[in-house]
């Protein structure tokens, strides 16, 4: 997803580079996205989540120019969060509105025509070319984003082996990047120890998992 075309040699196409950095630098921000929204029944404001998560040294300054951070803190949180919508349909309503943000347990049911009728926003959002900045700061902004996700929760430093987390997977040698970046939101997303059936202990293990194979891949 990761594209700057200034710098896409003849060699890649930008969908090759797109999966390529996905798998390399997943957006972190989404999971302690979910602790938060899990946390009160109220709704939230994006600058409110921002705050937050600086708080908890999950969000750092990502331009020396104010007006640029700010966009880019933005378009993160944004990024993250409809990226979090897709995941939690069709068992959970994430409205995703800039001033009002809030997690429902009950589906509404218009939530097809409302995930219709914000379909251009998402993509914005979703597309990195509209970040602005270079495919490397990009991928090495993630990364700084996700080591301090491992600090908060706990992460064992140590890396599986390759085996070992392709069977915590539930994935064989055969498997795709597509297959493991497929497989690690699904398996992260079920055992997030803030939902109802959660569990801190398998999340970090998942975590882990996926921190071997993106290391290997």
């Amino acid at each position: 997803m990761l594209i700057d075309n200034r710098l896409t040699t003849p060699a890649l196409s930008q969908t090759a580079n797109a999966e390529h950095i996905a798998i390399k630098g997943d957006n972190a921000l989404i999971w302690p996205l979910l602790s938060l929204l899990k946390s009160s029944n109220r709704s939230w404001k994006v600058h409110h989540l921002a705050t937050e998560l600086q708080a908890k040294g999950l969000m750092h300054h990502l331009d020396p120019l104010p007006e640029k951070d700010l966009f880019k803190r933005n378009f993160l949180l944004m990024n993250a969060l409809y990226q979090l919508q897709d995941m939690l349909l069709p068992k959970q309503w994430l409205q995703v509105k800039a001033m009002e943000i809030q997690l429902f347990r009950i589906v509404p049911s218009n939530a097809d025509i409302l995930h219709r009728d914000d379909a251009a926003l998402r993509d914005y959002y979703l597309d990195w070319n509209h970040y602005d900045t270079s495919v490397n700061v990009v991928r090495e902004m993630l990364e700084s984003f996700w080591s301090s996700y491992q600090e908060y929760i706990g992460f064992n430093v140590n890396l599986m082996n390759k085996g070992h987390a392709l069977k915590v997977f539930e994935l064989d040698e055969t498997a795709t990047d597509k297959d493991i970046r497929r497989q690690w939101r699904k398996l992260a997303l079920k055992w997030h120890p803030d939902r109802d059936d959660g569990n801190a202990d398998r999340f970090k293990e998942v975590c882990e998992a996926w921190q071997t194979l993106r290391e290997k891949a």
